[in-house]
């Protein structure tokens, strides 16, 4: 009892707070529209001119229709008599409902259609239907151009967000769902805009003219099509209150359809190798019937909005035809007048359907900008520093001071590290999965900031540095090689785009891709992307390698630089890395002792921690953790 009561309690506060989140959504949208002012003011001033000359339309229409009348029926009498005189006539003959009628119409018995007066209001009707198309023509443009512009922008921030968002953030969040925040929900959030926008402007300036008309025509019969207003506005907000949490459920679940296909596309060669293309397949189905089930409910709510209000204006058409005819027939309006005041309701009831339809497109918009507004106030990388420093011809000392660092607070990982390496020095750093020696590349290059300590490049510590300035001194070769869609030539040159083409086959040589392009038809030409089958992966990290060569960066970080290269060509790799040693500092993470026998100084980790540090053979005498480690690799280490 005690926690259905909480629930009751807090029922209200979460009410308060989604509402308050909407209105803080909505308000940040108007946002998004305020360096269009003028641009706005424009299509405000189209949207009334529209208004007023659709508006002036059926006036006129009204006023040839009593014409046509007045002359079909004064064709039918007697010519000589007046129209008073046939009234009075009639009402002597007991028939007061006709005379009633005919005395609304301007009509002179004997005379037909007067067509002199019927052309012109019949062509200034055309005129002025056709300017106001002209207007809202005009104004659609603008507000399409206002849209894109403004999504344009979007697109910029969103840019520019993600390459201000720490490595943390991707990793908690599957790429599938920030490409579906960068690009399904920027989308849908430009078809609302540019479809509501002008609908919205419109509909207003339409509502209140047409309302003003009707109430100067029949005051009476206006508040019978107003009838329906409160009662239209009430269900569009009931159901669309329901709608908005449907649609965000239903972009949250395309996020995550887009990460699992995105997931699989990239690891597509081991969902066959181990068989799980029907594991796969029942987990895409999984996914693709709960977001054909989000949609449905959220379309199947949103479906509910236009019969619900059609049906009310509908009912208002009955009442109105009924009204209409006991005011025809007791002599309080023309036949034009009532064909006018129908067209007026029309267009009254039109907008309040069309908004009523375009609010399912609202909420999903709204769904959409909560998304994209969630990834922009993501929490970004410390700043840059205000006034940075940059120190002078860079040696490559590198010092680590009492250095903590924990990628989840409860979880410990580096703690208290010191470590000083000299200029030039190669430093190998081995140990077991986890052990940290991934980490302590990803703190020089400030992918993470440290949370205690300081690292210090040539004496300055590297906070003090812009990160440009920072990675623009290190060469990473990640273990993982990543390639561009572009020529073998380009991705040599992606860290140097001013290279010239010596430039990029030096560094090909230095690194054996020389030998691969040339084994190609297209030779450096040759277009590669991340997922090409034209090269292997051992060979993608020789053009990787050759990239951070042609950088010729002061400081070397290699992350299992050659994991995936043959012993051959890692001797012949091992070559040219000796041959660019001099004045480098180079810092080699390898699983692969074998690799690293020549390092001047090996660190040895354990959970955060340097447990042993020296050469390989003072390692290997001191018969300690390295030793085991070698020991165990020694079988796969020794040639054929």
């Amino acid at each position: 009892m005690r926690s259905s009561a909480r629930r009751e309690r807090s029922a209200p506060t979460e009410n308060r707070q989604q509402r308050a989140d909407r209105f803080g959504i909505t308000l940040r949208l108007a946002g998004l529209f305020r360096p269009y002012r003028f641009a706005l003011t424009a299509t405000v001033v189209l949207g009334l001119f529209g208004a007023a000359l659709n508006l002036a339309g059926p006036k006129l229409l009204g006023q040839a229709t009593d014409l046509i009348s007045a002359g079909l029926i004064g064709r039918a009498l007697t010519p000589g008599s007046t129209k008073e005189q046939v009234i009075s006539k009639l009402r002597a003959d007991g028939n007061d409902t006709l005379a009633n009628v005919l005395s609304t119409v301007n009509l002179v018995p004997g005379h037909g259609i007067d067509f002199a007066k019927l052309g012109p209001l019949l062509l200034l009707s055309l005129v002025l239907f056709f300017a106001a198309s002209v207007c809202i023509l005009m104004q659609g443009r603008i507000v399409a151009t206002v849209a894109q512009r403004i999504l344009y922008e979007l697109r910029e921030q969103v840019e520019a967000k993600l390459s201000r968002l720490p490595l943390s953030y991707f990793d908690h969040t599957p790429r599938g769902e920030v490409l579906s925040r960068a690009t399904n929900d920027v989308d849908n959030l430009q078809q609302t805009l540019q479809l509501t926008i002008g609908q919205m402007v419109n509909s207003l300036f339409s509502v209140l003219g047409v309302l003003a008309l009707m109430l100067a025509i029949s005051p009476q019969l206006a508040l019978v099509v107003l009838v329906s207003v409160p009662v239209s506005a009430v269900l569009a907000a009931w159901i669309g209150k329901r709608a908005r949490p449907r649609f965000a459920e239903q972009w949250a679940t395309t996020g995550r359809l887009n990460a699992q296909i995105e997931e699989i596309y990239t690891g597509h060669s081991l969902v066959k190798s181990f068989r799980q293309q029907e594991a796969t397949e029942h987990a895409f189905d999984e996914r693709n019937h709960a977001l054909c089930e989000a949609e449905r409910r959220a379309q199947a709510i949103t479906g509910m909005i236009e019969p619900s209000t059609r049906f009310v204006t509908d009912l208002n058409y009955i009442l109105m035809a009924v009204f209409g005819a006991l005011r025809v027939a007791s002599g309080s309006m023309s036949i034009g007048d009532v064909q006018a005041f129908t067209q007026y309701a029309s267009m009254f009831s039109r907008p309040i359907v069309s908004l009523a339809a375009f609010s399912g497109q609202l909420q999903s918009g709204i769904a959409s900008a909560e998304r994209i507004f969630e990834l922009l106030d993501a929490g970004e990388q410390t700043r840059e520093p205000t006034n940075p420093r940059h120190p002078g011809q860079i040696r490559g000392h590198v010092e680590f001071d009492r250095v903590s660092f924990r990628y989840l607070p409860d979880v410990p990982l580096i703690d208290n590290l010191s470590l000083t390496i000299q200029p030039g020095q190669i430093v190998a750093i081995v140990g077991a999965t986890g052990a940290g020696k991934t980490t302590l590349g990803n703190l020089l290059m400030r992918f993470y900031e440290i949370d205690d300590g300081r690292i210090l490049l040539d004496g300055m510590d590297i906070a003090l540095m812009t990160r440009d300035h920072l990675r623009s001194t290190i060469g990473l070769v990640p273990q993982d090689p990543w390639l561009f869609g572009g020529t073998i030539a380009e991705n040599i040159a992606y860290g140097c785009p001013d290279a010239t083409r010596e430039d990029i086959e030096a560094a090909a040589k230095a690194t054996c891709v020389d030998r691969l392009a040339h084994g190609l038809p297209d030779g450096y030409d040759t277009v590669l992307d991340d997922e090409t089958s034209t090269v292997s992966a051992g060979e993608k990290q020789l053009i990787t390698l050759a990239r951070a060569f042609l950088a010729k960066p002061s400081i070397l970080v290699l992350d299992e630089a050659t994991s995936s290269i043959d012993t051959r060509t890692e001797l012949l790799v091992q070559h040219a890395m000796n041959s660019l040693r001099e004045g480098r500092t180079s810092f080699v993470i390898a699983h692969r002792l074998s690799t690293i026998r020549d390092a001047d100084v090996i660190l040895v980790m354990e959970n955060g921690k340097i447990i042993e540090s020296g050469t390989h053979d003072e390692l290997v005498d001191a018969d300690g953790a390295y030793a085991r480690l070698y020991g165990s690799s020694q079988p796969l280490a020794q040639p054929s």
